[in-house]
Order: structure tokens, then sequence, then C-alpha cells
């Protein structure tokens, strides 16, 4: 009797994994941080932008490489190092690409600001498209006693920034201040080793 019982629960257990009850899915396991953001000359970018409610279209460019750092048309500087993407005075990305992940970076003698990623392996629909394992890194720079502002940007890997959220939270309440979303890109596709001339 105890077999026969044991054989039905192995059987049971057996067909438990399409219900959710079998072995769990993989964790998803993010790519290096270069996909998040591919830099490379002639790489663009095109944003739908509202800004207090007025909305104009930016795009930006990676014109030239410069001591390391790809410099885009609006004069922003970034590059990846050992430990994430960066700019002149701030890390975007910090390794490891996890949710909770948080690091702090001095901006200026009177700015520090505080990062962290929010989410990891989530779908983003913008003007662009449908983007699946995207990443949403929240900062937060306290402006003083009562207002701190907040911005939050998503990345799509292979693609780039896809949205930027600014809010200014007043003593915890959220008030939106901007939203650019992607309307349009032209990257390049990262070459394949092994696949030289």
């Amino acid at each position: 009797m105890k077999k026969v019982v044991s054989m039905i629960a192995l059987a049971a257990c057996a067909g438990c994994a399409g219900l959710g009850f079998g072995p769990a899915k993989p964790a998803f396991k993010p790519p290096e941080v270069a996909s998040y953001y591919p830099l490379a000359v002639g790489n663009a970018w095109t944003y739908s932008a509202n800004v207090l409610g007025e909305r104009t279209e930016q795009k930006v460019s990676i014109v030239k490489e410069d001591f390391g750092f790809f410099v885009d048309d609006q004069k922003g500087r970034l590059k990846v190092d050992a430990y994430g993407l960066r700019d002149d005075k701030r890390y975007l990305l910090r390794e490891p690409l996890e949710v909770g992940r948080s690091w702090t970076s001095v901006v200026s003698a009177q700015s520090v600001e505080r990062s962290r990623i929010v989410e990891v392996d989530e779908p983003c629909t913008v003007q662009a498209g449908a983007f699946l394992h995207c990443l949403t890194v929240e900062n937060r720079n306290r402006q003083d006693e009562h207002h701190t502002l907040v911005m939050r940007m998503t990345f799509a890997p292979g693609v780039g920034i896809v949205r930027i959220q600014t809010a200014l939270d007043n003593d915890g309440k959220l008030v939106p201040q901007s939203e650019l979303e992607l309307a349009g890109y032209q990257v390049r596709p990262k070459p394949v080793a092994g696949n030289g001339p």
C-alpha cells in the first residue's frame, strides 16, 4: 500500500511543473553592463520629451571618442569601466546588476546622489517599440529639507536608455516634472567574436 501511495505522489509531482509547482525557471542573468548602453560613434537616439506639459523632440548622437569616453553632440560623456557605466561625475549603472544594488555619487560640493537598481528583467513599451529584460535605476538627490529630486532611468539591452522620468518628492508627495521616451534609435550591432575578415 505504501508503495502505491508513493508512486501516486511521484506521478502527481511529475505533472506539477505545468501548474507552477515544478522546478523553478532559471533566474534571469542580466547581460554585461556595456549592452545596456551601446557606445559607438554614429549611434543615435531620438526622444519624445514632455517637460511640465511642453512636448519637444530631442536627438542625441555619439560624435567622437575622447580618452576612453564616447562624446555625444549634447556634450555628454560616457564610458564603461570595470565597475559599470559612467559619465564624468557618476555611475549610471554599477555591477552587480541586481535589484537592491545601490551606490552613492558626489556630483558637486553641495550635491550627493543616491542610486539604486529597482527593476531587472522587466518588459517596457515606449514609442520605439516593446523591449524585454529592461533594467531601471532610481536616483535620489536631496535639494533641501523638504524636497528631493527623483529620477528613474530605464535601460533596454542592445538599445540604451528607453525612458527617463523625473519627479519632485515634496515631503513624500511625488510631483511629476518630466518624461523622455525613446521614439527611435540607430545602433550599430555589436561585433561577434570570430567573425573577422
